[in-house]
């Protein structure tokens, strides 16, 4: 009776001091976040935003019948605000923007909104608390009007150019679009890992001389790189290789030889047992262009 009485006890001592366990429901938030991403160059670019919709609403405009009313600093998102994140430096608008993580302002008017990037990530959203002296960039921007609405805010990095050089920041939400420009430079980067990368793994080499190929830099040194490739090991029975090196002394007007390593590079390519992955069309199209 005793022990019984014991473990009632502590029974009871346990469920007052167990802290009351709380169950949470969720459901779907009226801004669900969002996150886009990509790489410019060799520069990680990607912003992360709250994602308002519509529902029939009157958006941007001027008076108090909008929920954003022109001239008035906007979080350019919901809840939190939106942010930028760059993984190195980059020119935005034509302004210089350090790697790190930024704030999106924007302040809309009826055909030109200025874009700002802040520094303080504390803020969030509170505009009222916004401080100009942590402003890193503000430009103004010629807005485009859309045909057709957009019914939730979005933002894409879209409009990479064939060098991989340059995109745009594109934001998209009722009737507007906005494009600001962003810039990146890779060239002194793949330059400092030539330099040390080359020296570690010769594979690096055949990377290099790709480079300076696709780049029109030094021919002379393409070729040096490869040709230093091919001479290790049996490197020089990878028609891939063979066939870019092809290429360099085409591009460097040697025609004479160019052709003589596509040549070899088709009849290695015609004995691999795994196929020639195409090589066989890429180098007789070469010597065809010689």
């Amino acid at each position: 009776m005793m022990k019984k009485s014991l473990v009632l006890f502590c029974l009871s001592i346990i469920m007052i001091s167990t802290p009351e366990l709380k169950a949470q429901i969720n459901i779907p938030q009226p801004s669900p976040k969002a996150k886009v991403e990509t790489t410019v160059g060799l520069t990680d670019v990607a912003i992360s935003y709250f994602r308002p919709s519509l529902k029939g609403r009157q958006i941007f405009g001027d008076g108090d019948d909008y929920l954003q009313s022109y001239g008035v600093l906007w979080r350019a998102g919901a809840n939190s605000g939106s942010i930028l994140n760059l993984s190195t430096e980059a020119i935005i608008a034509g302004k210089k923007v350090d790697a790190g993580q930024y704030l999106i302002f924007m302040t809309p008017e009826e055909n030109e909104w200025e874009f700002k990037l802040y520094s303080d990530l504390s803020l969030g959203g509170n505009v009222g608390n916004y401080d100009e002296s942590k402003e890193v960039i503000s430009v103004i921007r010629e807005v485009e009007e859309l045909d057709e609405a957009v019914e939730t805010l979005t933002y894409q990095i879209s409009d990479i150019s064939a060098d991989n050089k340059s995109a745009n920041i594109h934001f998209e939400w009722e009737n507007v679009s906005l494009k600001i420009p962003i810039e990146v430079s890779y060239d002194d980067l793949v330059m400092t890992q030539i330099e040390q990368n080359t020296k570690v793994d010769p594979r690096n080499l055949i990377t290099a001389a790709n480079y300076y190929y696709t780049t029109d830099k030094d021919l002379k040194q393409a070729l040096k790189w490869i040709d230093t490739y091919l001479a290790e090991g049996n490197n020089s029975a990878q028609f891939w290789n063979l066939h870019l090196k092809a290429q360099i002394l085409a591009k460097m007007g040697n025609k004479k030889d160019a052709k003589k390593v596509a040549e070899k590079s088709i009849e290695l390519a015609k004995k691999n047992s795994s196929g020639d992955f195409g090589y066989v069309k890429r180098n007789q199209d070469l010597i065809n262009s010689l």
